[in-house]
């Protein structure tokens, strides 16, 4: 993530945009900020469809970077990218969820890959490869690496939906237990599972593992691992879809 919180000399604007809503401070600060707004622009696009404008998911990030400068305290010892990120990245959300970016025919050919996936799974008493799905739903390969990416971005972001029950605001994610704190035999459990996503990672190609490992743990952007890897963005995309696609395919076995 880009270091923005020591941006330096900036307290000037934050006083003059604060107490008397200054246009030009706040217009320097949001062009202070900018980089943010674009890092997180970047990270949500990696798993969505290339007919999603990149300009209509920066406009909602930009509204969230607004509502963390209306509302940040920036006196307080907080560094602001890091209250700024979640606005951000919730503005982001909050748009692709009420444009449906996800069409119901997309949906459905996620399902129908799962299911595939289950079958074969069954008849070969392994985890199918994604060319295998292509070939028995008659897509393309790409197809069905895109499509299942598209729907892990659509699970992840449900959660985030009004639940409709009684308490006002009240969204799924809220609901799901905290599991900071976990019995003896949820631990166990818990750590049953990571010993074995680290084995399944192991099995995944070299390259693979790299891009995993520098999108998710040292969050650069697909454009950064392919310079690192000397390979185009777009074969980075692909190398990100299939090595997904290999751990949620092992995952749902879990």
């Amino acid at each position: 993530m880009p270091k923005l919180g020591e941006v330096k000399g900036m307290e000037l604007y934050w006083e003059r945009f604060k107490t008397g809503g200054d246009n030009e401070a706040c217009d320097r600060l949001i062009e202070a900020y900018m980089p943010l707004v674009d890092f997180h622009v970047q990270r949500v696009a990696a798993g969505l469809p290339k007919r999603v404008q990149q300009d209509d998911l920066r406009s909602h990030g930009l509204m969230g970077l607004y509502d963390a400068l209306a509302k940040f305290d920036y006196k307080r010892e907080l560094k602001f990218d890091t209250y700024a990120s979640f606005r951000i990245r919730g503005a982001i959300i909050d748009g692709l969820r009420q444009e449906d970016w996800m069409p119901r025919t997309l949906r459905e050919k996620a399902k129908r890959i799962e299911s595939t996936q289950y079958r074969l799974e069954q008849q070969l008493g392994r985890a199918p490869e994604a060319s295998e799905v292509a070939l028995e739903c008659s897509l393309t390969e790409q197809e069905v690496l895109q499509i299942m990416q598209e729907s892990l971005v659509s699970h992840l972001l449900s959660i985030d939906e009004k639940t409709g029950d009684e308490v006002p605001g009240e969204t799924y994610a809220s609901t799901i237990i905290d599991h900071q704190s976990r019995t003896p035999e949820e631990h166990v459990l818990q750590k049953a599972k990571y010993e074995e996503l680290g084995h399944m990672m192991k099995g995944l190609t070299d390259n693979e593992q790299v891009v995993l490992s520098l999108f998710y743990f040292e969050e650069l952007t697909l454009t950064e691992i392919g310079k690192v890897l000397s390979l185009s963005t777009s074969r980075i995309s692909q190398i990100h879809s299939k090595a997904l696609f290999k751990l949620q395919t092992a995952l749902v076995r879990m």
